[in-house]
């Protein structure tokens, strides 16, 4: 029997951070879950510097479940400390719609594309 490396499961997580215009974008495809927590934590920035703006471009995540809505939670709350912020854009329909029935986006702006996230 041969071990399966979890790196080649589909749907693992992967996240590509960059920097438009001052603007922390962390681009993630997968599934954010239990198991892929520790990528996207790592991803995501921490406030070095007050005013940290930081998107994240859920258009190709393909899962969310409440680790992830928790690590938003988390991050958001720490950023607006900082006098910074969070916003969630271009989510799938199934990703918006957990988004949705948690009340996520009652608290952290969702926005339908990265551009309406980067310009808001």
């Amino acid at each position: 029997m041969t071990d399966v490396d979890p790196t080649e499961r589909p749907g693992r997580l992967s996240a590509t951070p960059t920097v438009i215009d001052g603007i922390h974008v962390v681009t993630l495809a997968g599934e954010i879950d239990r198991d892929s927590a520790e990528v996207l934590r790592q991803a995501l920035p921490r406030p070095d510097a007050p005013r940290v703006r930081v998107v994240v471009d859920l258009e190709q995540v393909t899962f969310l479940d409440s680790t992830g809505i928790n690590i938003f939670i988390s991050t958001h709350n720490t950023l607006a400390r900082a006098d910074g912020w969070l916003r969630l854009a271009a989510p799938s329909a199934s990703v918006l719609r957990v988004l949705q029935i948690v009340g996520i986006d009652t608290v952290i702006d969702c926005c339908p594309t990265l551009r309406q996230a980067l310009s808001s």
